[in-house]
């Protein structure tokens, strides 16, 4: 009976920590803007909305590079990502396309709300088969539960994504991060950034 009650007890103190740790868990922030200056680990920017902001790199930072690329270089068997507007007869219509470096595969795969737009969606995926649409190129993308076809018409912004370094991040250049993490001195702690290149801009 005594060793009941433990394992009982044992189970509700695990649960209880999981459900504590879980309350702790540092809430991440989306970022974009203009890098302004980079000194050695720490990058100094201007937001979209012209806020000053401080971003350190992490010790193992991923660097990755947005150069500009279009419709043709969207290939069967491409690991892509795409924000969209859904439409009504199931389609999702493209506001961005990704194309991912080969070792990115699989990263954010599926289908889920996006916040680039109201109502938004964004799924990641392999590239299937593609058909001509009214309005332009139709995708398929394939992830792990399922697939959604992707409509990509001739103005939406298509990038390739590229694995860099931390010589990417030069001043003038856009970038993003999807998951900084706000510090109490109000910089935020960056373990992946996203930097334009060439003209481009990254999602």
């Amino acid at each position: 009976m005594k060793k009941t009650k433990l394992s009982i007890a044992i189970a509700l103190f695990s649960a209880v920590a999981t459900t504590a740790a879980f309350a702790q868990q540092p809430q991440t922030t989306r970022l974009r803007g203009v890098i302004e200056k980079i000194d050695g680990r720490t990058v100094l920017a201007k937001s979209t909305k012209g806020e000053p902001l401080k971003l350190n790199l992490g010790d193992k930072v991923l660097v990755v590079a947005a150069v500009k690329a279009s419709a043709a270089d969207i290939k069967e068997g491409l690991f892509v990502g795409s924000g969209a507007m859904p439409q009504p007869d199931g389609s999702q219509k493209a506001l961005e396309v990704h194309i991912f470096a080969e070792s990115m595969r699989g990263t954010g795969e599926g289908h889920r709300p996006w916040d680039g737009a109201p109502n938004s969606t964004m799924t990641n995926g392999t590239v299937g088969a593609a058909v001509a649409g009214v309005d332009g190129p139709v995708i398929t993308l394939k992830y792990k539960d399922g697939e959604k076809k992707i409509v990509v018409t001739p103005n939406v912004p298509i990038v390739r994504y590229e694995i860099a370094d931390v010589s990417a991040i030069k001043p003038a250049a856009p970038f993003s991060v999807t998951a900084a993490l706000p510090q109490p001195d109000g910089s935020f702690d960056v373990n992946r950034i996203n930097v334009g290149r060439d003209g481009a801009s990254p999602p």
